[in-house]
């Protein structure tokens, strides 16, 4: 599943193809027409991305996206080629065209549907308005685990499964911790280095976590430092690798012990 710096680049892209500009907007794969006619025709007023959420804006009416697992936007300049895949929903502007393949969501809202779904999402740490108060509060009052809490996006929005592993062994917490005894100082560092990793993941369109790293030549560019991997690039000691609500989480048993 793409990572909140992923939407945030996607918005950032998107925004000089479609913003202020009338779109033509249609649904290839068929699934999506009722949705897509109401949106025809309409200017895009505007691209906001909320964690792994992305609202294209027109006027009153939003279009509300979450790729989930397979999702994925295809963008090219026009003219148009046929769409390639199951396309949802296509986006033409006079300039370029957005194909968006297989998204998890991908519904019309009205004003005050798209207000519920914005206080649904946990504060974004890329964006500018966010609140980390409100993620604090819910962390140190939680039982559950760190780990879990930061990639709630209730709790804290756009945090994914690598950069969880990679922020708690950089700021040396297991991720097994409940939240309830997570010191605050901790938690600032964590929401800092968060929202400094996630800036560079939009600048280079990959998940970077060693400091001082360019991408990587593999096919995501990532280079991270525990993730997947068998041993701690800080003292060389053993990775473990365990689940925390069904998804894959590692920590050095040196670098971060259980308290």
């Amino acid at each position: 599943m793409p990572e909140g710096h992923t939407i945030h680049r996607a918005a950032r892209d998107q925004r000089p193809m479609l913003a202020g500009k009338v779109l033509d907007v249609s649904s290839p794969q068929g699934r999506f027409m009722e949705g897509a006619a109401q949106l025809d025709g309409r200017r895009c007023t505007a691209i906001d991305a909320y964690g792994k959420h992305l609202l294209y804006r027109f006027g009153e009416l939003s279009l509300h996206i979450h790729l989930g697992l397979f999702g994925r936007f295809r963008c090219a300049k026009r003219p148009a080629a046929e769409p390639k895949g199951e396309v949802r929903v296509r986006m033409m502007s006079d300039t370029h065209v957005v194909d968006i393949n297989g998204p998890n969501s991908c519904e019309v809202m009205d004003p005050a549907e798209a207000a519920a779904l914005v206080r649904r999402i946990g504060p974004d740490v890329l964006r500018p308005d966010a609140d980390p108060e409100r993620a604090w509060q819910r962390i140190s009052r939680s039982r559950s685990s760190v780990g879990q809490l930061i990639m709630d996006q209730s709790v804290m929005a756009g945090i994914g499964n690598i950069y969880r592993s990679e922020l708690l062994w950089r700021q040396k917490i297991h991720p097994d911790l409940p939240g309830n005894r997570l010191p605050r100082e901790a938690f600032d560092r964590i929401w800092a280095d968060a929202a400094d990793l996630l800036a560079l993941g939009v600048r280079t369109n990959a998940i970077i976590t060693v400091d001082g790293a360019k991408k990587s030549k593999s096919r995501y560019g990532e280079r991270v430092n525990i993730f997947a991997k068998n041993a701690c690039p800080a003292c060389a000691g053993k990775i473990t690798a365990f689940e925390i609500a069904g998804r894959r989480a590692f920590a050095c048993k040196r670098c971060q012990p259980k308290a």
